[in-house]
């Protein structure tokens, strides 16, 4: 890296830095002022702002689309002569491992009984409701993240592999504002990216530690209290860290391999033993009905609080996780064509996610049902004790409680570490092998803000964590519009070099 290179970093670290150093300090000596300004703008963005959300992303839908299925789709993530890294299978084991999340693990039984109890449209608690609960779940963690994602990465990935770019969120904005993208706009745009990561990770991390509390409580009495969220937050986070400072790419990589397996036999074991025959009635009757009403479920806002706690909540986090997730499935995707990238991107994790929910959310309502409410009522009393729940209701409780505990810690290692590798790339000028100090140094603030996050919405954790992630990713979904435009102009470059937005073709 030169030295005009260095000192841009600097320049987005620095500020970085600032800015998540005001955000704790101010947070710890005035949390009920940070709360009431955060819950004011949540109030705003949700009530004032939610439709916004909803059209974003459904253009970001219909773009990807397009884009994949037009001409463009032939045009490689990398030079015409760049051949995959990766064989097809690497491929497709990698892109279902990124489907593999801590929110899949918190979300796969308590949200399926949650709008099973408060559905947007049904009566609850009838046939009805479990039929749209499993549809609005489908919805919420199907294709409509995973286009986010795509977008995201195919603004890195095109720009970085195929035309030299800084691997920076800022260079997808080049065909649009030019050199500016190396003044303090560009900047401006990789410190949003900066901040839309750090409270999108801050929000998985959080809901992690809040759903091990619950378990370790559960299944073992421990009293869940603000202070031990805090203390398993920090202790993960000197694991990470050091992990990270250490450059431990075996262990990671013995994380990674662990969770996958390790989620793939509690798939199987909570099939075979939750009800097979009831999972896939519901999966069959459900699924249809996501997909035929894909394009309604989209725009739809008749119950507003419904839409504003859940959908733009999950938007939300979805836009502030594109910086992140987007980096990871780009860089596995160089020299794939924009085709395979996007319909790769957008089905194969959605289908892990579609399966996963199927088996638990299945499994959560046919065993509920058995056992006269016995996980509704747990969901009822502590929503993160939903999984730990439905596992009591099956064979080897003893051995399958801590194993969650266990999978729901893999998942939180593997998301901090990568989160942590990414916010130093994006503040070191888009070098792929950032410092370890600089990871390090990242790695605490992430925890840092996990815990003024938790210490702000004390035990109920959910409603601070949903503010933050709607207030960090509402800046960051207009860079993202931009980049679309940005994106559709390079690629008609590629057939049509006179192509502009501004000027008309001359006449001949």
């Amino acid at each position: 890296m030169n030295k005009a290179q260095n000192n841009d970093g600097k320049g987005v670290l620095i500020i970085s830095a600032v800015i998540v150093a005001i955000f704790v300090l101010f947070g710890a000596v005035f949390p009920g002022a940070l709360k009431a300004g955060a819950d004011w703008l949540f109030a705003v963005l949700t009530k004032d702002f939610g439709w916004f959300y909803l059209i974003t992303v459904f253009v970001m839908l219909l773009f990807a689309l397009y884009i994949a299925v037009s001409r463009y789709g032939s045009v490689k993530m990398g030079k015409d002569d760049d051949r995959p890294e990766f064989s097809n299978f690497q491929w497709f084991t990698m892109l279902f491992g990124g489907g593999m999340g801590i929110g899949l693990v918190f979300w796969s039984v308590a949200e399926p009984i949650m709008d099973y109890m408060a559905p947007p449209g049904a009566d609850p608690e009838t046939a009805a409701a479990m039929y749209e609960s499993m549809k609005t779940v489908f919805f919420h963690w199907g294709f409509h993240p995973w286009v986010i994602f795509a977008v995201g990465g195919l603004g890195l990935g095109y720009f970085a592999f195929r035309k030299g770019r800084p691997f920076l969120i800022s260079s997808a904005l080049e065909p649009l504002i030019g050199d500016k993208v190396r003044g303090p706009l560009g900047k401006a745009v990789d410190i949003l990216a900066v901040f839309a990561t750090i409270f999108g990770v801050a929000t998985s991390l959080g809901l992690g530690a809040a759903q091990i509390v619950g378990g370790l409580g559960y299944v073992y009495g421990v009293q869940s209290t603000t202070a031990l969220t805090c203390v398993i937050i920090a202790i993960i986070t000197v694991l990470f860290t050091i992990a990270t400072m250490t450059g431990l790419q075996k262990g990671i990589q013995l994380v990674a391999d662990i969770k996958i397996w390790l989620s793939i036999a509690f798939m199987v074991f909570i099939f075979l033993f939750g009800g097979a025959v009831f999972i896939c009635d519901l999966f069959t009757n459900t699924f249809g009905g996501y997909l035929g009403g894909l394009i309604t479920k989209s725009l739809w806002m008749e119950n507003k609080d419904f839409v504003s706690g859940w959908t733009v909540f999950y938007w939300a986090w979805w836009i502030a996780w594109a910086p992140f997730c987007g980096q990871f499935v780009a860089r596995v995707s160089k020299g794939r064509s924009i085709r395979e990238y996007i319909f790769a991107v957008m089905l194969l994790p959605a289908g892990f996610g579609f399966i996963w929910l199927s088996i638990y959310g299945g499994a959560a309502f046919h065993l509920n049902e058995l056992t006269s409410g016995a996980i509704q009522a747990a969901v009822s009393t502590d929503y993160t004790t939903g999984l730990f729940a439905l596992l009591q209701q099956l064979p080897a409780y003893v051995v399958t409680a801590p194993l969650a505990i266990a999978l729901i810690v893999f998942c939180f290692l593997g998301s901090a570490n990568s989160a942590t590798y990414v916010l130093a790339m994006l503040t070191s000028n888009g070098d792929v092998d950032p410092g370890k100090k600089l990871r390090a140094g990242w790695g605490i603030a992430q925890g840092a803000v996990t815990i003024v996050c938790v210490l702000i919405g004390g035990t109920a954790i959910l409603n601070i964590l949903q503010t933050v992630s709607i207030v960090a990713a509402f800046p960051y979904m207009f860079v993202m519009i931009f980049m679309c435009i940005a994106i559709y102009k390079a690629l008609r470059q590629e057939f049509d070099p006179d192509f502009s937005f501004s000027a008309k073709k001359e006449k001949k």
